[in-house]
């Protein structure tokens, strides 16, 4: 990396860390640190939630998924908007209500302390984990590509997330979020000028976008009912749905945001601007890696975009039949650069032409897939812990190719920006859920409001330490990047289904949820161990299940008193 661009990654990263350290500073109470004093404007509600589910694996993986699989990906978010409204219409009118510093506080005047307790609980683990897993994948990403110790990285991020977060609380991750998200949305956006200024210069946007279109990246919508296939319309809006009413409507690192405005109508207004502008976000950071994907049509492309891959198999037996690959990928790479040069030349209404020429592209780019999928082989035989799976490299490759100094630096800092903000959220919940749900309700003598205040500072300390920790020990699984969602959708459907029993469903009490919940939550277990359905799926049918168990125990109770 030249020392331009480290000047721009350390300034934006120190600005950030010092400014939200100085604009948070002095939590005078456990309110200021939790709910930082009700201060927030609906605007910055809505860029921290967004900002919170807007991880560095959105950055690094999603414009990959692109440049792979195409735009359908975005289907996976059709259901937020729709989450929101449920939400603004039914959680936070309860929450603001009660007052609550977390979501659990509401099932112990719903139900009982063992409820709030076992929901904390579930909460505290798979978030606990996710901390660490924000940490480690876009520390893996950089410290294979640019050749940063992975140990180092881990403890940078999480050192630089601890400072403000443990200065300031829920305000530090309010103020610092807003600058967060100025820097993705400026990096996202010069990246993607970046590749259209880049282009030929007979190659507008529109033709760029028919070289996409006859590789197949542009198809948005599949109304299929194929089960198996992980992102269709209906899994978007059915499991997507339940994922997003119980991440944002349940999850303490969520709940936490909104629950910071300075009244419900603030809390409503940057929620619904979260939900409605989530969808057309993720459809740009899309649309980025499909014209990484044109871009690539006129430069050569490694075969693997993973170095670390590429230098296990070059140091292998297998070196000679890899460089063979190369060289029949780079002649498709010229043919295809020929034929996607001629889209400058033919004129828009000649339609004729270019389908001959996106038909003859779509035949070049089979090919292509199934050399990168022989190289694959490839790698697994000369290391089969490598992962050959290189969606998740693709765009740090092609911003540390291709982009000029002070970019990459830029860009650079986005990646670590975004890691830095989940990460903050997380931490910041964690510890409020450790003090309010677990800690407090166990103390026995009186203690001042300091004592709580500095319980929250050590909480989230520790939680910071474990994060890294468990970052540093992470294996370098190949479901990595999508384990985040995973582990969610585990404990989430089942944390919504008792939510839902709370608001809705009022003659079911404590102990049938309780118990409802526990069995619960072994099944669906058991269910995602033996692969029984895609893991979206799982938060439906954990609701519906803790639902189910728990009205049938009620029944039973009632009927054997």
């Amino acid at each position: 990396m030249e020392l331009v661009d480290a000047i721009v990654l350390i300034s934006t990263l120190a600005f950030i860390v010092i400014y939200g350290s100085y604009k948070s500073r002095g939590s005078k109470n456990v309110s200021d640190f939790i709910k930082g004093g009700n201060e927030a404007k609906w605007w910055t509600v809505g860029l921290s939630v967004m900002a919170t589910q807007a991880s560095a694996i959105t950055f690094l993986s999603t414009p990959g998924q692109a440049f792979n699989d195409g735009m359908g990906f975005v289907q996976f978010y059709f259901g937020v908007p729709i989450a929101m409204v449920v939400i603004c219409m039914v959680f936070l009118p309860i929450y603001h209500k009660l007052k609550v510093y977390t979501a659990y506080e509401y099932l112990e005047s719903r139900f009982d302390q063992k409820t709030r307790t076992l929901t904390a609980l579930l909460f505290l683990i798979q978030r606990g984990l996710a901390a660490g897993i924000t940490i480690f994948a876009p520390a893996i990403v950089l410290s294979a590509v640019v050749g940063w110790d992975l140990f180092t990285l881990n403890i940078i991020i999480g050192v630089l997330v601890i400072i403000y977060t443990v200065s300031g609380g829920t305000k530090a991750v309010n103020v610092t979020q807003k600058q967060q998200m100025a820097v993705i949305f400026a990096g996202m956006f010069i990246a993607f000028f970046f590749i259209l200024n880049h282009l030929p210069d007979d190659i507008s946007f529109n033709q760029a976008l028919k070289i996409a279109g006859s590789s197949g990246k542009l198809e948005v919508l599949d109304f299929s009912f194929d089960f198996e296939n992980r992102y269709t319309f209906w899994s978007g809006i059915l499991g997507g749905t339940f994922l997003a009413l119980s991440y944002f409507g349940t999850d303490q690192s969520q709940v936490q945001r909104y629950l910071s405005a300075k009244s419900l109508r603030e809390s409503q207004m940057g929620l619904l601007f979260n939900g409605f502008l989530k969808v057309p976000m993720q459809f740009f950071i899309l649309l980025v890696g499909v014209m990484v994907f044109v871009f690539y049509q006129f430069e050569t492309a490694p075969l693997n975009f993973n170095p670390a891959a590429q230098n296990a198999v070059y140091e292998s037996e297998y070196k000679a039949d890899y460089e063979n690959l190369e060289a029949r990928l780079h002649e498709i790479q010229l043919q295809k650069k020929e034929i996607a040069t001629q889209f400058g030349s033919i004129a828009a209404e000649d339609e004729a032409s270019q389908q001959i020429l996106q038909t003859q592209v779509a035949a070049l780019n089979t090919k292509e897939f199934a050399i990168r999928d022989e190289a694959k082989l490839l790698i697994k035989q000369a290391d089969s812990t490598i992962e050959t799976n290189d969606k998740d490299y693709i765009f740090i490759s092609f911003i540390l190719d291709f982009l000029p100094k002070g970019l990459v630096g830029l860009l650079l800092a986005v990646i670590l920006s975004a890691a830095m903000s989940s990460t903050a959220s997380e931490l910041n919940a964690l510890a409020s859920t450790t003090t309010m749900d677990l800690f407090k309700r166990n103390v026995k003598t009186k203690k001042s409001d300091k004592y709580f205040l500095n319980a929250s500072k050590l909480f989230t300390l520790g939680w910071g330490i474990f994060a890294i920790a468990f970052a540093c020990i992470a294996y370098l699984s190949d479901n990595l990047i999508q384990l985040v969602n995973i582990i969610g959708s585990i404990f989430y459907g089942n944390v919504l289904g008792i939510f839902l029993l709370a608001f809705f469903i009022k003659y079911v009490k404590a102990k049938s949820v309780f118990i409802g919940a526990l069995i619960t939550q072994v099944i669906v277990l058991y269910v995602w161990y033996i692969d029984l359905m895609p893991y979206l799926w799982l938060n439906i049918f954990g609701s519906a299940l803790v639902i189910f168990i728990s009205i049938t125990l009620e029944y039973f109770f009632r009927n054997n008193k």
